[in-house]
Order: C-alpha cells, then structure tokens, then sequence
C-alpha cells in the first residue's frame, strides 16, 4: 500500500510541475514582463526556456520515477529560488504581507514534499526498478 501511496504523491507532485511548465510556455511573453517586475532584465528568454526545461525534465523523473531523486532536486532548486524572489514578503506592505506568506509557506510545504521524494527515492513502483527487474539473463 505504501508504494501505491508513493506513486500517486509523485504523480500529484510531477503533474504540478508539469502545470507550471504549460503555464509559462502558454503566458511567454506575460512571463517575461514579470521578470521585468522583479528587476531580472538580464537573458529573459534564456531564463524562461530554461526553468521550462527544468519544470518537464524534473516533473517526468519524479513521475516516472526514473532518478526520482535528480529530478525532485532540480524542481527543489528552483522551486525554492522562485519561492524567495516572489514571495519575499519581508519587503512587503502590511496589506500584502498576509498573502504573501501564505503563499510563502504554501511553496516551503512543496519543497518539503520534494526533500521527502529526494530522501526516500522512488520505491518500488519506479521505471528504474522495473529496468532493474527485468534484466534479461546472460
């Protein structure tokens, strides 16, 4: 049961990611006046098409269970630096401020989530172990 458990939570991690990397493909150019926002005006589209790059390639390791563990740090790496540049709700006004940590928090809660996928790897339901498993025999 608890492998069932653990396939179906990095499917619900994996899909999210895979949502946010739809997203900024969908919103390109919204993505990069956002950027602007913040003050990162320095290689915009090679910023973007990476984090894409980043969101697919992280969300099917952890799906898949291929090198869960790669996969979950690469979304961890920049789950947690997008976390702290837009939710830096420290710099914010008191009436921003309330939403801005909950949201803050909300995306620390995920990052546990990955630490939880980079500690204990994909379990038995992976591809890596199915790979493992089905050697052919010499």
């Amino acid at each position: 049961m608890k492998n069932w458990i653990d396939l179906i939570g990095r499917i619900v991690v994996g899909l999210f990611f895979f949502f946010e990397a739809f997203d900024t493909i969908v919103f390109f150019d919204v993505t990069r006046e956002t950027l602007t926002g913040y003050g990162i005006t320095f290689a915009q589209d090679f910023l973007i098409a990476g984090s894409i790059i980043i969101l697919l390639l992280g969300g099917m390791m952890v799906i898949t269970g291929y090198y869960a563990s790669i996969g979950a740090t690469l979304l961890l790496i920049y789950w947690f630096t997008f976390t702290v540049v837009v939710y830096s709700w420290w710099n914010d006004p008191p009436e921003v401020k309330s939403l801005h940590v909950k949201s803050f928090m909300r995306n620390m809660a995920l990052c546990g989530g990955l630490l939880i996928i980079i500690a204990n790897g994909a379990k038995d339901y992976s591809v890596k172990r199915i790979l493992h498993v089905m050697r052919l025999p010499k």
